[in-house]
């Protein structure tokens, strides 16, 4: 309770930060996508359907795996930057966000990674498909797609909940 004399000041909490929650998704999004099609399913490597570094030879599984590598790099810096952003973010007074927004932006996050490495990797370069084990068939790919894309909106509605959720604790509308 303020005493006479004294004001109490209210400072409005700035809404929390969509960076980071995108970052996490692409960044996990790519450790799926590396982690369960390159690693545990062996559907395709980085490069593997490219001429010079098949998967079925040592040579090319090699380069492969260090290409792999390098691209689980990346997806680790992603992460590394949605942390940081995390931080920067509390350290600035902006609210953490509730569940609905912040795994809205999770998903995507790894549903833009997906779109873009869909369409870059597979359609535009062709240096690996969703399943090079299979020659690459297009409905794998155009399925990758789909599914990327049904990430996208099922994380935007989620988002977009969350966003409902903090007006109204916020009382705006």
């Amino acid at each position: 309770m303020a005493s006479a004399g004294t004001k109490q000041v209210t400072v409005a909490r700035r809404p929390p930060s969509k960076t980071a929650g995108l970052l996490y998704g692409l960044g996990l999004g790519g450790f799926v996508d590396g982690i369960f099609l390159h690693q545990i399913l062996q559907w395709h490597h980085m490069l593997t359907h490219t001429k010079e570094y098949p998967a079925h030879t040592v040579a090319g599984l090699e380069a492969n795996t260090l290409a792999d590598g390098f691209f689980h790099l990346a997806m680790w810096l992603l992460v590394l930057a949605a942390s940081v952003a995390t931080l920067a973010s509390w350290r600035r007074g902006r609210l953490a966000p509730n569940w609905n927004f912040h795994f809205g932006l999770v998903l995507m996050g790894w549903g833009i990674f997906n779109v873009v490495e869909g369409l870059i990797n597979h359609q535009i370069l062709q240096v690996h498909h969703v399943r090079d084990d299979l020659g690459g068939p297009l409905s794998w790919d155009i399925g990758f797609l789909i599914f990327s894309l049904l990430l996208i909106i099922a994380g935007w509605l989620l988002h977009k909940r969350g966003l409902r959720t903090l007006d109204r604790r916020s009382g705006a509308v």
